[in-house]
């Protein structure tokens, strides 16, 4: 900020006041508003065959006999069930929303639930529903994010997610467990539904790139162009 010689105090401060004010301007991005954005709408596919793996349980009176598990959820019409769709690229628009209580982790007939979730930067529940050892094992990466023994039924331990990103879920007790927590800081994100189907509203105007995480695929990549008040089509099949 450049001085102001030979002003007087009351002219000096007038200029600070007006010079702050254009940079809080300047610097201030509002969300657009809903009647300027546009929407991602689409469904997600996976048209190979279906991977499937072999799994022999730890705990068989708890989490079953030994049987074939597929590794992607697919269902009617090659619709992939639980896969996590978000935009990057978003220069401007809303923050991502706090919610009232932490997301919930539950370790329940030795699964995840949910298997897929999104989630604000914060804290997170881990609950044990099941009369067995699990030890919930969360990563950013490959850098630990949360490592819970949790040796009683009904215990719950609370963790924190401090930063967006995905986070890959595990049990050290049980192979076979998987999640994916994405950890958001905007709104405009989805997870499928049991068709593979997903929305995304109030998207700003722009050029995004629209990944698609599944966790035997990973992400995959699509270029997306959003317009104002109108809807962008996009199908993404995860097959390679």
């Amino acid at each position: 900020m450049q001085a102001i010689p030979n002003a007087s105090p009351p002219a000096r401060s007038a200029a600070l006041v007006s010079t702050l004010a254009i940079a809080l301007v300047t610097a201030y991005s509002p969300p657009v508003r809903s009647q300027d954005s546009g929407a991602i709408k689409g469904a997600v596919v996976y048209t190979g065959a279906v991977p499937t793996k072999k799994v022999i349980p730890k705990d068989p009176e708890t989490c079953g006999e030994p049987h074939s598990e597929a590794q992607i959820d697919v269902g009617a019409n090659k619709g992939v069930k639980d896969a996590i769709v978000y935009i990057e690229g978003v220069a401007k628009g809303a923050p991502m929303a706090k919610p009232a209580k932490p997301a919930v982790i539950d370790n329940k007939n030795c699964t995840f639930v949910p298997e897929s979730q999104i989630v604000a930067p914060g804290p997170v529940e881990i609950v044990n529903s099941d009369p067995v050892l699990h030890n919930t094992h969360g990563f950013y990466g490959k850098r630990t994010a949360f490592n819970v023994a949790l040796p009683n039924q009904g215990q719950r331990v609370t963790k924190d997610l401090p930063r967006s990103g995905l986070v890959r879920v595990e049990c050290d007790e049980h192979g076979h467990m998987h999640a994916t927590v994405y950890v958001a800081d905007h709104p405009y994100h989805a997870v499928t539904g049991a068709d593979g189907a997903f929305s995304i509203k109030d998207v700003p105007p722009g050029n995004y790139t629209l990944v698609v995480y599944q966790r035997h695929t990973g992400p995959i990549e699509t270029p997306v162009a959003v317009k104002a008040k109108e809807t962008t089509d996009v199908k993404v099949d995860l097959k390679r």
